[in-house]
């Protein structure tokens, strides 16, 4: 949980970023991480009613929810497809990966891509969800 709420209000009583990080808990850089972002954003001490700590949070650290719409929106690749070619000779899931990536910029790292595979067996049901996978690079 981020405490946005607090470091704006210490903030405003005239604390510095030290003050704030010692009283919170928190490191100096993310106090004044928060106070920058708050700045950009407009957000100031006292809050709006009706401002949420989800509302604050996705004002303050937009890239958090853009991250999650952007995994949803993830190309997902034709596992039963992939299946089928991993099964002729000389195809590697390395090279499938490649293949995919190509057509698919903004699609899965190969760390991602290989875990996700590993869920679907070839006999296996091919519908289930891929794995959510932060890191997208080899």
């Amino acid at each position: 949980m981020r405490k946005i709420r607090d470091v704006l209000r210490l903030s405003a009583a005239g604390l510095s970023k030290r003050k704030i990080a010692a009283s919170l808990g928190i490191s100096a850089t993310a106090a004044g991480d928060c106070l920058r972002r708050a700045g950009r954003a407009g957000v100031v001490w006292p809050l709006p009613e009706g401002i949420t700590d989800e509302i604050l949070e996705a004002r303050l650290y937009p890239a958090a929810t853009a991250i999650a719409a952007m995994s949803a929106r993830r190309p997902r690749p034709d596992w039963a497809a992939i299946h089928r070619e991993l099964r002729r000779p000389g195809v590697t899931l390395q090279l499938l990966w490649e293949e995919h990536r190509a057509t698919c910029p903004d699609g899965y790292g190969y760390r991602c891509y290989g875990a996700a595979r590993r869920l679907y067996p070839s006999s296996g049901n091919l519908n289930r969800g891929a794995p959510q996978c932060e890191s997208q690079t080899i």
